[in-house]
């Protein structure tokens, strides 16, 4: 039943969505005669080679009106921003409700009957469709955008995706990819599923041993303090698997859209490093040991 009503209010939510978006292309368009305007009436004032009262109470004017509209539309696309990062939510309650009705879908198969190149698959697009924080003038990016840690009083939901860090086969330790199936205030532990194996152990960890994903990732273009920075020590995702390893920041994004480039330690290469690789913001945390092993 609850499938059901959730299926019906992202019904809902895209068509207010495709709404907002239509309102966005009417706003644009109706700017347009004004930004053309703005355009012509410098264009006369070269060809005049003057600035004349008039001309600049006439620019005066536009550029007012030009501020307004360009408010007006980005107020529309916040609140299409909104409207999509429920719908996200929604489909990710959807997800987890289904995940413990044991009814899985051709696009979310259980774990441990996915083909890896699936799994990957989806890791990547889970990296690519991570919403950009977009904050209005003078906003400071929030916890969990790009390099900004989570609060410590911070308690990651059911579902979230976190590096956890768990005892291998081997005895040794290491960083995975892990959903959050728990956490008991109680204990202050989590339980999480490895999300390579997931219907396999579960592991209970303690919260040092659990750092959350960025939920954001940050604009180099506006924010880049809330990037890692060239040289410093991170954990990223080695790519095509589930392991966070110990690495150092090769290149920051450059661009919104862009990975960082990384440095990951390899006593195979005389350096102790290897080659660059990209990795998305979505995998790349800080790392809470310092010492190199």
């Amino acid at each position: 039943m609850a499938l059901v009503s959730a299926d019906t209010k992202i019904a809902e939510l895209l068509t207010e969505l495709h709404q907002l978006i239509k309102q966005t292309q009417e706003e644009r368009s109706r700017s347009e005669h004004n930004l053309l305007n703005i355009q012509k009436t410098h264009e006369r004032m070269q060809t005049e080679n003057k600035t004349s009262p008039y001309y600049r109470t006439k620019l005066r004017g536009l550029y007012t009106t030009a501020k307004a509209d360009a408010e007006a539309e980005c107020s529309i696309l916040r609140h299409a921003l909104d409207k999509i990062a429920e719908i996200k939510s929604l489909l990710e309650e959807r997800r987890i409700a289904a995940k413990m009705a044991g009814v899985y879908s051709d696009s979310d198969p259980p774990r441990k009957t996915m083909r890896r190149g699936v799994l990957m698959t989806l890791l990547q697009q889970s990296a690519m469709t991570l919403p950009l924080w977009i904050g209005k003038p003078g906003e400071s990016p929030p916890p969990l955008c790009g390099a900004i840690p989570a609060s410590s009083d911070y308690v990651a939901k059911q579902g979230d995706k976190v590096a956890a860090r768990v005892k291998a086969v081997d005895g040794d330790e290491q960083w995975i990819l892990a959903e959050v199936v728990s956490y008991s205030h109680s204990t202050n532990k989590y339980e999480v599923d490895d999300i390579d194996e997931e219907g396999k152990e579960r592991h209970t960890l303690s919260r040092r041993r659990i750092i959350p994903l960025p939920q954001w990732k940050a604009n180099p273009e506006t924010d880049p303090e809330a990037l890692f920075s060239k040289d410093q020590l991170v954990l990223a995702l080695y790519p095509q698997t589930t392991c966070f390893y110990r690495a150092l920041i090769h290149t920051p994004p450059h661009r919104p859209q862009d990975d960082y480039s990384v440095l990951f330690e390899d006593t195979s290469y005389a350096d102790g490093y290897s080659p660059p690789l990209n990795v998305a913001q979505r995998y790349v945390v800080a790392c809470k040991e310092n010492k190199k092993k």
